[in-house]
């Protein structure tokens, strides 16, 4: 065996072979592997996988409709409308109006005195459920209604217990 500069000779002998045995030099070249076919491969395993698994039922999560839910009936709602326009008191704070029935109606309006309208409300929803049998409380606001005012409605609202509250945007006209 002949060593020339730290590399064996190229045509070095085998014992056992009669032909001589040629060495190529290797570069780093020769060593990358392509691993398109083992990216295939995952991903054919992991379509497998999700195509083949069953979702367990008692993880299973009852979530409700994102956009337009279950609508409400309004025969069997007590509705309450709030109103953006604001308007002001003799010492100048600012209301937003709060009317008992699905629209502006100045008879249906609620005076501007917060305990005197949560005592209107609760009126209001208690003789629905029991004269009416309704069930629901509609409320309907405009949407640049400040969320106070409507926390206020609902708080007034969800005294009668039994009832289920619901929520309702008025978009601009």
């Amino acid at each position: 065996m002949k060593i020339a500069d730290g590399m064996p000779d190229s045509t070095e002998h085998d014992a056992d072979s009669p032909l001589p045995r040629r060495q190529s030099k290797l570069s780093e070249k020769d060593f990358e592997m392509d691993i398109t076919p083992m990216i295939d491969i995952t991903f054919l395993l992991l379509i497998f996988f999700l195509v083949c698994s069953t979702s367990d039922a008692d993880t299973a999560i009852d979530l409700p409709q994102a956009r337009y839910g279950k609508g409400v009936g309004e025969r069997n709602s007590v509705i309450i409308t709030i109103s953006k326009e604001i308007t002001l008191d003799e010492e100048g704070n600012e209301h937003f109006p709060v009317y008992l029935a699905d629209g502006k109606i100045e008879q249906n309006r609620l005076p501007d005195a917060y305990d005197r309208q949560a005592e209107m409300i609760y009126a209001a929803v208690e003789r629905g459920k029991m004269d009416e049998a309704k069930e629901n409380v509609l409320i309907k606001a405009d949407r640049d209604v400040a969320h106070r005012e409507v926390a206020r409605v609902i708080k007034a609202a969800s005294k009668v217990e039994g009832m289920q509250m619901h929520l309702a945007v008025l978009e601009e006209d």
